[in-house]
Formats: C-alpha cells, sequence, structure tokens
C-alpha cells in the first residue's frame, strides 16, 4: 500500500472499500520508495482477520468473516457486518418489505388469472350475440316485432332472472375464490413473514454477538493503549517533575548565590559607609574642640581689649578733666572744686558699672551663642547620623525580608511541585 506521507508504527487505519465493507488496521512498517522521499510503502496488519477485498481464496485465519459473508449470501440479505445496526436493521425492513409485496403480488395472480377467464368468456358471448344480431337482420320487420313483444313478454323476465341468478353465481364463486385465495396468501404470507422473522432475529442475534464481540475487542485493545499511554505520560511527567526539580534547584541555588553576593556587598557598604560615618564624627569632634577653643581665646581676648579701652578711656578723660580742671581751676571757687570732684568721682563709678555691664554681656552674648551653634551642629550631626544608620537599616531589613519571602516561595512551589 502506497503513501504520499510518512506513518510510524503503531498508527491506527481506517480502509473503506468500494462494496461499502470497512475494517481498521495498525501500520507495521514504511519504507520510503525512490530517493524523493515523496512516496511511502506501507506495511499493515489488520486488527479482525476478515475477507475485507472479497477475494475467492482466502487464508485459513479469516474463517469468523467468511462464515459471515456465506451466511449472508444464503439468506439474500447484502449487509456488511461492520455498517451500523442502524443500516443494517434499515436495509433488513427494505428487503423484508421487498419480499411482502413479492409474496402478496403471487397470492394474487391466481385472481388476476380468473378475472382475465371472466373477461374472455364476456368477450366471447359478445361476439356470439353480435353474430345472432347478424342473423336475425335479414328476418321481415312484422316478424321480428311479433318475436320482440313474445321476447320482451316471455323471455324478457326469465332471461333477466337466468343473468341475475348467473351474476349472483359468478360473484360468490369468485367472492369464494378470492376469499380462499386471500386468506391462504395470507396464511403464506404470515408463514413466510415469521419465518423470515426467525431468520433475521437469527442473523440479528449472529450480527449483535459478532459487533459485541468487536466492540469488545476494540474496548480492550484501546484500554491496552490508554494504559500504556498513561503509563508512558506517568513516566514522562516523573521525568519532567525531575527536571523541573533540578532547574528549580539549580535556579534556587544562583538566587541565593546572587542574594549572598548582595548581601556581601551590602555588608561592604555598609562597612564603608560606617567607616565615614567615624570619621565625619571624628572630625566634627575635632571642629568642635577647635571651635571651643577659639570661643575662650575670643572671650579671653575680648576681656583684655575691653579691659584695656575702658582703661584708655578713662586715662584720656582724666587727662582732659585734669586740662579742664586747670583751666578752669583759677574761676572756680573751691565749692566748684568739690563739685567737680564729686561728679568726677560719681562719673568714675558709673564708667566702671557700664564697663563690667558691657564685658558681661558681651561675654554672656558669645557664650549662648557658641553654645547654641554648637547644640544645632550636635542636634544636626545627630539627625544626620541616625538618618543614615536607620536608611542603611532599613534598606538591609527590606532586602533580608525580599531574600527570605523569595526564598520561601520557591520551597513552597518547589514542595508544591514534587
Amino acid at each position: 500500500m502506497l503513501s504520499p506521507i510518512k506513518l510510524d508504527a503503531g498508527v491506527p487505519l481506517h480502509f473503506h472499500s468500494k462494496d461499502g465493507r470497512e475494517a481498521t488496521a495498525h501500520v507495521v512498517s514504511c519504507q520510503p520508495v525512490g530517493s524523493d522521499n515523496r512516496t511511502w510503502r506501507l506495511g499493515t496488519k489488520l486488527d479482525r482477520p476478515e475477507n475485507f477485498w472479497g477475494l475467492a481464496d482466502y487464508p485459513n485465519d479469516w474463517p469468523i468473516s467468511a462464515q459471515m459473508a456465506a451466511s449472508i449470501s444464503r439468506s439474500g440479505f447484502q449487509t456488511d457486518t461492520n455498517q451500523p445496526p442502524k443500516a443494517v436493521v434499515d436495509r433488513i425492513v427494505r428487503q423484508l418489505e421487498a419480499q411482502v409485496k413479492r409474496t402478496i403480488a403471487e397470492s394474487v395472480r391466481p385472481l388476476q388469472e380468473e378475472l382475465s377467464g371472466l373477461k374472455e368468456k364476456l368477450a366471447r358471448r359478445e361476439g356470439t350475440a353480435s353474430r345472432f344480431e347478424v342473423s336475425l337482420s335479414s328476418i321481415p320487420p312484422e316478424l321480428e316485432q311479433q318475436l320482440g313483444l313474445r321476447l320482451e313478454n316471455n323471455l324478457g323476465p326469465r332471461v333477466l332472472e337466468e343473468a341475475r341468478q348467473q351474476a349472483a353465481h359468478l360473484l360468490a364463486a369468485a367472492n369464494a375464490a378470492i376469499t380462499q385465495r386471500t386468506s391462504e396468501g395470507y396464511d403464506n404470507f404470515v408463514h413466510r413473514v415469521a419465518e423470515e422473522l426467525k431468520v433475521v432475529e437469527k442473523r440479528a442475534r449472529e450480527t449483535s454477538a459478532y459487533i459485541s464481540e468487536s466492540v469488545r475487542e476494540e474496548l480492550r485493545r484501546g484500554v491496552e493503549n490508554y494504559q500504556a499511554k498513561l503509563v508512558e505520560g506517568g513516566n514522562s511527567l516523573k521525568r519532567l517533575s525531575e527536571e523541573l526539580i533540578q532547574y528549580l534547584k539549580d535556579n534556587l541555588d544562583e538566587e541565593h548565590n546572587a542574594r549572598r553576593g548582595d548581601l556581601q556587598q551590602l555588608r561592604s557598604s555598609l562597612d564603608l559607609e560606617s567607616a565615614r560615618l567615624h570619621e565625619q564624627i571624628e572630625s566634627l569632634n575635632s571642629r568642635i574642640a577647635k571651635l571651643d577653643q577659639s570661643a575662650r581665646t575670643l572671650e579671653s581676648g575680648l576681656d583684655q581689649r575691653l579691659s584695656q579701652m575702658a582703661s584708655n578711656t578713662l586715662k584720656d578723660t582724666r587727662t582732659e578733666l585734669e586740662a579742664v580742671a586747670n583751666g578752669i581751676r583759677e574761676e572756680l571757687t573751691s565749692k566748684a572744686v568739690k563739685v567737680l570732684a564729686a561728679q568726677l568721682d560719681e562719673a568714675s563709678s558709673n564708667m566702671k558699672v557700664v564697663q563690667k555691664g558691657i564685658v558681661a554681656s558681651v561675654t554672656e552674648s558669645l557664650r549662648a551663642q557658641a553654645s547654641d551653634t554648637l547644640q544645632v551642629f550636635e542636634r544636626a550631626a545627630d539627625e544626620v547620623a541616625k538618618l543614615s544608620v536607620e536608611h542603611c537599616r532599613h534598606n538591609l531589613t527590606r532586602a533580608l525580608n525580599a531574600a527570605m519571602k523569595s526564598i520561601g516561595e520557591e520551597l513552597q512551589s518547589s514542595e508544591e511541585v514534587s
């Protein structure tokens, strides 16, 4: 058998013949014909040994289909064992209808022959009457009239009665013959139909048994194929699950190594950030110490300068006052000198008070500004350090949570697959 495509061994085939026969087979071998690989020669094996091609000489391993074909040919029903039961029943019904019509025609045939005989008799009588009419045409009119009157008066009723009796007798005989033939035909028909029904029932039982056996064999082969495919599917599923587990394991190892590298990189970055923060804190401490020293230096220098300025001012004022006093000493009296001395003492005390207040206020202001600046700087440094540490801690916590969540999901998926 030639095929335009290549078929693997074990592929099922379904054959249809021109006579309406069907058969199933499986591919045994498939060899190329020529070097172009466009035509393939198939070797097939029938699932059920039978004379599918209608050969006169067939092997001995085809007894089932040969017996069925012989029995079906003897019964006169051209049925196919592989046809569906509905088609077989329809064909049997059509053949039974044809046989019933043929039986009815055979039973009615004698009645038709008798009716044809009666028609011939009537035709012969009509011929005799026509000859009699020809012979009566030579009778004189008076005699014909007298004969007519006599026949009408004497023979008319008798002829009508005899014709009526003869017609009734013929009708009764025909009715009896028709009834007898009908009953005989009906009995023969019933007998033949009963025999045909028995034969049909027998053939139907044989056909149903053969069909059930074929269906049982097909089911058995289907179950075996299904079990084989199920075993093969289980093996392939097991192999696929092993490959999937290996793939998940490799993927999990790669993910674990990647996360470990990320954690190490994060740890190194945290170490670098911590070292940088320590350096910044040390720098801040050194700057704060320098600022404290500068404030102390500024405070001591300011005290010295203020005292110097106060002493210089006092010296200048005293010199000017002495000059003024010397200028007006001659004009003023001793009372004025006392008043001036009192005023001078009062001014000197006021200047000392003012000098002390200025020095104290400036010193206090510088100390307050230095302490405020130092506190603001310390708070800013603490906040920056806290924010950096909190940010690093948050990033580290989020990375660790994501890693643990991913590892948990992968472990759960691997457990579900296994």
